[in-house]
């Protein structure tokens, strides 16, 4: 096989598995905004309980200002949540790998967080933080950290005893264990939960926007829908739940292109060594 071949095939696998194949997606599409529009015309739906598709998209036409700030305000806070759960997630995960005690002392408080809650604690983060960006920030990493401190956590654990003996042999000590060890054995499940957070991040702050945006000082995608359903605006929070789900896929599509690009020489050696 000449060398040219062997880069068409590179380049084939890497266009795969960065753009996986649309054609099965778009046809569930189809066949789901096909059967939305029947169920409209048989069943006689009255618009406010559920817009036809052409109603959603001529709404997001009208709205299209007011759902790319809302947009750009929300990523903005589910950004920051993200980024931040990933670096506390990381952090956190390190330190349980280095301890049992650690671990068998305070995981649980990390489960706490992933399992209290949100909506029923979100007025108090507003008392102690208030009605800002902040609260947001706080509400997202709360809901979005416990895959990255999980994943993480195995992938420092879950070493090859081979190679750990290894290093034992050779006098290696705990950080260049950790160091060159452990952390990129750990990269791929960093990864893993990321892909889980990302979507997790969107959420919490969409749901902390339901509660700042009462106090009419914010605008992301959680205020307008809190608005927009007030007003019985059927088909513009349609909009504005799609808006949601397309920057939710952003960030996974950012997360699978950071993960075969820049973090690949890590993705792939696990993917091997799994194999």
């Amino acid at each position: 096989m000449s060398r040219i071949e062997k880069q068409s095939i590179n380049f084939r696998h890497a266009y795969t598995n960065l753009f996986p194949p649309l054609k099965a997606p778009l046809i569930v599409l189809i066949v789901v905004i096909v059967v939305w529009q029947l169920a409209i015309v048989l069943f006689r739906i009255h618009p406010i309980l559920l817009p036809s598709p052409l109603a959603v998209l001529e709404s997001m036409r009208i709205e299209k200002k007011v759902l790319a700030r809302a947009t750009l305000i929300t990523g903005a806070a589910a950004l920051c949540g993200l980024s931040t759960s990933i670096v506390l997630g990381a952090l956190v995960a390190v330190v349980f790998s280095q301890s049992a005690k650690i671990r068998a002392a305070f995981y649980p408080y990390v489960i706490f967080l992933q399992t209290v809650p949100i909506v029923a604690i979100a007025p108090l983060l507003i008392i102690w933080s208030g009605n800002n960006f902040r609260t947001i920030v706080l509400v997202s990493v709360i809901i979005s950290i416990f895959p990255i401190v999980s994943n993480t956590t195995a992938g420092l654990l879950s070493i090859n005893e081979n190679l750990r003996d290894l290093f034992r042999l050779n006098g290696a000590s705990r950080w260049q264990t950790l160091t060159k060890l452990r952390i990129p054995a750990a990269v791929s499940h960093l990864v893993l939960g990321t892909r889980i957070s990302c979507g997790l991040a969107v959420i919490g702050a969409i749901v902390g926007e339901f509660f700042v945006g009462n106090s009419g000082a914010y605008d992301g995608l959680g205020t307008i829908m809190t608005q927009w359903q007030g007003r019985q605006y059927t088909s513009a929070l349609m909009a504005a739940v799609l808006a949601s789900t397309n920057l939710g896929l952003l960030f996974f599509g950012a997360i699978n292109l950071l993960s075969r690009t820049l973090l690949r020489r890590w993705t792939v050696a696990a993917n091997l060594e799994s194999e």
